[in-house]
């Protein structure tokens, strides 16, 4: 719900009224603002932008009864009476059964100082660098016959989150993209870049647009290939997209329950495993620099491996794989308790390396004999849970590479892989940078992967996507 001109009392007032009209009863309340700056642009000029603003409160109110506590949640935008909302909290608690994730809440660790300071702001202003190098790329785009297209936007989510046992923390978090599209001005050829970053300060997108004229000027000759296996390099943003899917993964409830890629033969998990030969580290780190993020649990609902027992749990950083081995599974306190395993929260970035890999993309392609480079995938969809096979499509670019240098553009391919066997089968990886999953980036920004070349990717039929 947009909120423009709209006088809404101060979030920190907002939680601590809800906390009142509970009466005292165990109660978390989160006060989601947001604050929201894009502009987009078609045809080598922008053509809409605007700022919104948001705000979302939802209260989870904990009901004792028969056999354990039960849980109710309601949520709102905009303003309105909380205790209306804690109100429609209780009822909704008193049909529910009792939670299956119950545990005690939380306590206090210190009451953060921000808790009361007003919600941080996006706006306009935040690509003032990426406009003054856009019109100067449309400049470039018109003059030498390209067409660009593509968008950026700007995040700032101020989370607010207070609990009857004492916690009161808040979080602002910034997220921004940037995605470029550059085409021939037929169609026929077309490159994607795209930049995840917090204010843009790190975004060249001179720097973008020139690896898409290099990646259109390789697509001037195009060269058909039949669907096979093949020798593959993945770029960063192409590996985010499938290393996202694997974390997803990685629930001890679904490998415990026999669902998951890491349930092991006969029950239980894989944990301690060696999933990989080459010695791969997975890991999330709510400091680590440029990918910072809430060193806090906050959730709205249940599920598997996340519970809203345990708001305000602080988190750290979380090794998943080990020297290519499985080192934990996420579990929420209840679960970890039941099964004996350590209590992992999620965390809001991802990232991956090969100790001691340093070479960059492009020296990956150079010491390529032949192989195909892709630029990212999309319409990821899984197939199979227990091996995590998923299909999808390659897109904007895919190139072979004969003798260390690309030769021409290819046809598009339909994809079957797990990315548990494509880190499995990787023979070479890269330096690690920021990257952005082009399917999933909207709501996982912050990765930093490497480059990969992958033995035997395998391109199972060809596709007529352009």
């Amino acid at each position: 719900m947009s909120i423009p001109g709209e006088r809404l009392a101060p979030a920190a007032e907002v939680a601590e009224h809800a906390l009142a009209a509970a009466g005292g009863g165990d109660c978390v309340v989160v006060v989601h603002e947001r604050s929201d700056a894009d502009v987009r642009f078609a045809n080598n000029t922008t053509t809409t932008n605007g700022c919104r603003r948001d705000r979302r409160v939802t209260v989870v109110r904990f009901v004792e009864r028969d056999g354990g506590v039960a849980v109710g949640v309601a949520s709102r935008s905009g303003g309105g009476d909380v205790a209306e909302l804690v109100r429609a909290a209780e009822a909704d608690a008193a049909e529910a059964a009792p939670a299956e994730d119950a545990a005690p809440l939380i306590g206090a660790g210190g009451d953060d100082p921000s808790f009361g300071d007003e919600p941080a702001l996006t706006g306009m202003e935040v690509f003032s660098g990426v406009l003054e190098e856009l019109g100067e790329a449309f400049g470039r785009a018109r003059s030498e016959g390209r067409v660009l297209a593509g968008f950026a936007t700007h995040e700032v989510a101020t989370t607010y989150l207070a609990t009857s046992t004492g916690i009161r923390r808040r979080h602002a978090q910034p997220t921004g993209s940037l995605e470029l599209v550059a085409r021939s001005p037929d169609g026929s050829r077309s490159a994607w870049a795209g930049a995840g970053t917090p204010d843009f300060s790190d975004v060249s997108l001179a720097s973008m647009e020139g690896r898409l004229v290099e990646r259109l000027g390789w697509s001037e000759r195009r060269i058909d290939l039949p669907a096979g296996r093949y020798e593959t390099i993945l770029p960063p943003d192409a590996v985010a997209d499938l290393v996202i899917v694997l974390a997803e993964a990685a629930s001890g409830r679904d490998a415990e329950d026999g669902r998951s890629v890491f349930s092991a033969p006969g029950g239980g998990t894989r944990i301690g495993e060696r999933l990989f030969e080459q010695p791969f580290n997975l890991w999330s780190d709510p400091a680590a620099p440029g990918l910072e993020c809430a060193s806090f649990l906050v959730t709205e609902a249940s599920g598997a491996d996340v519970s809203v027992f345990d708001n305000g749990a602080a988190t750290g950083p979380l090794r998943w794989v080990d020297d290519g081995r499985l080192e934990r599974l996420r579990y929420h306190r209840a679960g970890a308790a039941r099964s004996g395993a350590e209590f992992t929260p999620p965390v809001d970035n991802l990232l991956l390396a090969l100790p001691g890999a340093e070479i960059s993309l492009d020296d990956l392609v150079r010491s390529t004999e032949r192989g195909l480079l892709l630029t990212c995938l999309w319409y990821i969809r899984e197939v199979d849970l227990a091996t995590l096979l998923l299909t999808g499509l390659t897109r904007d670019g895919v190139f072979l590479v004969e003798r260390g240098e690309v030769v021409g553009a290819v046809n598009n391919f339909r994809f079957n892989e797990s990315p548990v066997d494509v880190l499995a089968r990787t023979v070479e990886a890269g330096r690690p940078e920021r990257a952005l999953s082009r399917e999933w980036g909207e709501w996982m920004n912050r990765t930093r992967m490497p480059p990969l070349r992958v033995a035997d990717f395998n391109m199972s039929s060809v596709s007529p996507a352009s």
